[in-house]
């Protein structure tokens, strides 16, 4: 990943882990593929940035996990709670609005 992304990623990861979720529980590196597909290559995370987001985002209720079988391995999978669902929501409008403002005041 370029330096330039490296660090806004910082601020905006744990949307783009949510919104990776949105449509069906994942583990963390089908979640890293998926942010890896939907940015066209730009963030191809790295297993240690993936997985304290993943416990962060846990640990405040918008995801749960549990231990499943993918492939004869197993993973943990995460997918979204009622309450991670009301807080892309809330999120992705806070994001429209930023990327928006952001876009007017650079032209």
């Amino acid at each position: 990943m370029r330096g330039i992304f490296r660090e806004a990623l910082k601020g905006h990861l744990d949307l783009m882990v949510l919104a990776a979720l949105e449509r069906e529980p994942a583990h963390g590196y089908a979640i890293i593929g998926e942010i890896r597909r939907r940015t066209r290559g730009t963030f191809d995370l790295a297993d240690g940035t993936i997985y304290p987001a993943l416990q962060r985002l846990e640990d405040a209720g918008l995801l749960r996990s549990s231990w499943t079988l993918v492939n004869g391995r197993s993973r943990r999978v995460y997918g979204l709670t009622a309450r991670g669902r009301t807080e892309l929501a809330s999120r992705r409008r806070g994001w429209r609005t930023f990327s928006l403002a952001v876009s007017r005041a650079i032209g």
